[in-house]
């Protein structure tokens, strides 16, 4: 049994270089949101959900981007409607939001 039962990492990479990146397309605001959804739902803590930051995760053309785990589900998002979403549906209750799927073909 690991010590949470999902994790959710989001990507808040910045790129210098002019090229597309998660945090110029709204991460941050997705990961704040995020974090407070899964506290104010009890989800929060050992045994449950960890939300947390992450480096460049290599699909930034699906940018912003969260990937669930033990599931390993990749996600898009674009407001606090779709973070809700995934938090009531996949981390709350352990179904996937197929709509924010990121497709597997989707890079860098």
């Amino acid at each position: 049994m690991s010590y949470y039962q999902r994790h959710i990492f989001f990507c808040l990479n910045e790129r210098d270089d002019g090229r597309s990146s998660c945090a110029a397309s709204g991460a941050q605001a997705g990961f704040e949101h995020c974090k407070v959804r899964v506290k104010k739902e009890g989800l929060a803590g050992a045994g449950k959900v960890r939300v947390n930051k992450a480096g460049c995760l290599d699909r930034c053309a699906g940018g912003p981007v969260a990937v669930v785990y033990p599931e390993e589900v990749w996600y898009t998002f674009v407001d606090q409607e779709d973070i809700d979403e995934i938090v009531d549906s996949h981390l709350k209750n352990g179904k996937v939001v197929e709509r924010l799927v990121l497709p597997p073909d989707v890079g860098h």
